[in-house]
């Protein structure tokens, strides 16, 4: 498999170069492959869908074919998921798929620790570690912290927003030793995600340390993030006639999104033949991506906190592999566009509680109230003429080309549901009044000790740490 970059189509690379520089350092450019291959109908259509790790290696064959073994690969995968993708019905016509199944209760699970074995597979012969430096708004810096830990040959230094996740999210984070540490930095994730791009275009720097990253920029996240995109949408298929008497449903994949990685990895999926129908784009008041649907201009800009914390980034690095596979009228055409406030959050946790029983976080909470909206009208009301305001809370004004499957009743919802609620125990009981249970493999961290190092948001100062400590 030959791999490109989004901002120099002459570039060439395999998977190997790609995952182990996680960013083209000459460009500031990401790594996308060259092309998408198509998985096997026969497999595809089987009689009773494949299980998630027959997928996972199905699908991962393609990209490291010539680099990894099929048996090494599939030992890989092995490893990586002892721990299930869950398709959960909640209504008639909506699937929640859970993705809190893993060590840190958080989607990005999947992606991480499937990186983490790759990476120690490419470094394993190598003298030096291999650095990763990731940014994280709240969910990723606990799932690589988790996934590389005592990895050999790999370091990992992670970089978080101090006040601006979760209690929970940043014990998560802060109480890792050995080959892992965390940065607490006086800024936004914004800021947090430009310390580690500048790194990675430091030639000084990277003439002294071998860098990577595990964040959303990173090839090797996203693949595996693909995985259950393919699953869930087979296991609603396959089910959709006992469940709701459509034969051949309109899947949409409703993703709370943030950097967008997550939904890029649906758009992988769906290119290498998932029945997917379209998506919906569905973030908190960072509606960066909604407004470029909307309007055609895409402007960065500042994050601004929420409940939500995990979609809090006002500069979505995967816009740039988005923008490079499409054009903005293919993403309208596959995309419903969704953002919603705080007080909108609070509402859709205790409305999909009351009317469904299923306690949801505040990011599957958005995703639910942007499905819940498009089949109850307001998908009928920009089909009929209404324009609605992008700069008020709800469904933004684009039509996308499966808007009449919603009216003709065609249409079945798949809502991630990116991280146990239980992460966000505060806001989720302050909306239904019931305290999320805590699994214990979090309960436990709590009790852990902080080892979080303090730093400002200053470049230089970043750098002069990372060479004294690394």
């Amino acid at each position: 498999m030959i791999y490109t970059d989004t901002r120099d189509s002459s570039v060439k690379t395999d998977f190997r170069t790609a995952v182990v520089k996680g960013m083209n350092e000459k460009t500031g450019g990401l790594y996308i492959p060259l092309s998408f291959p198509k998985l096997d109908s026969k497999f595809l259509n089987r009689n009773s869908e494949p299980s998630f790790r027959e997928i996972a290696l199905e699908m991962a064959k393609p990209y490291v074919e010539g680099e990894i073994p099929e048996a090494d690969l599939q030992s890989i995968i092995q490893d990586a998921y002892p721990f299930p993708a869950k398709v959960n019905p909640i209504d008639k016509t909506s699937y929640v798929l859970e993705l809190f199944h893993g060590p840190t209760c958080a989607f990005k699970d999947f992606g991480a620790r499937f990186m983490a074995r790759v990476m120690s597979y490419f470094n394993r012969n190598e003298s030096t570690p291999l650095h990763i430096l990731v940014a994280t708004s709240g969910d990723t810096g606990s799932a690589v912290g988790s996934a590389f830990h005592n990895v050999p040959g790999l370091d990992v230094t992670i970089l978080y927003p101090d006040g601006k996740i979760s209690p929970l999210q940043e014990k998560q984070l802060s109480t890792f030793d050995g080959n892992v540490r965390a940065l607490k930095i006086k800024g936004t994730f914004d800021d947090c995600q430009k310390l580690v791009k500048t790194a990675f275009t430091d030639n000084e720097l990277r003439e002294k340390l071998r860098l990577s990253s595990a964040n959303s920029i990173n090839i090797s996240r996203l693949l595996p993030q693909s995985f259950y995109y393919m699953y869930s949408s087979l296991i609603v298929k396959n089910r959709s006639w006992r469940d709701n008497k459509i034969e051949n449903p309109s899947i949409i994949v409703i993703v709370p999104s943030g950097n967008f990685g997550n939904l890029t990895s649906g758009l992988i999926a769906k290119e290498m033949g998932a029945p997917i129908r379209g998506f919906v784009a569905a973030t908190n008041e960072n509606r960066t991506i909604p407004d470029w649907i909307a309007t055609g201009e895409y402007n960065a800009r500042p994050s601004v906190a929420t409940y939500a914390n995990a979609m809090d980034v006002g500069a979505p690095s995967n816009f740039e592999r988005i923008n490079a596979m499409y054009s903005l009228e293919e993403v309208r055409k596959m995309f419903a566009s969704y953002w919603l406030d705080d007080d909108g959050i609070l509402d859709s946790i205790k409305n999909c509680y009351e009317k469904t029983g299923y306690t949801i976080d505040p990011h599957g909470a958005v995703a639910w109230k942007a499905w819940a909206d498009i089949k109850n009208g307001e998908m009928a009301k920009l089909l009929n003429g209404q324009k609605n305001d992008i700069t008020k809370s709800g469904l933004t004004p684009n039509i996308p080309e499966w808007a009449t499957e919603i009216i003709t009743n065609n249409a079945l919802g798949i809502i991630l549901e990116t991280a146990h609620p239980a992460k966000f125990g505060s806001i989720v009981e302050s909306a239904t009044h019931s305290a999320p249970q805590i699994p214990d493999r979090l309960e436990k961290i709590m009790k852990l000790q902080d080892r979080s190092i303090p730093m400002e948001n200053d470049y230089n100062k970043f750098k002069e740490w990372l060479l004294a400590n690394l």
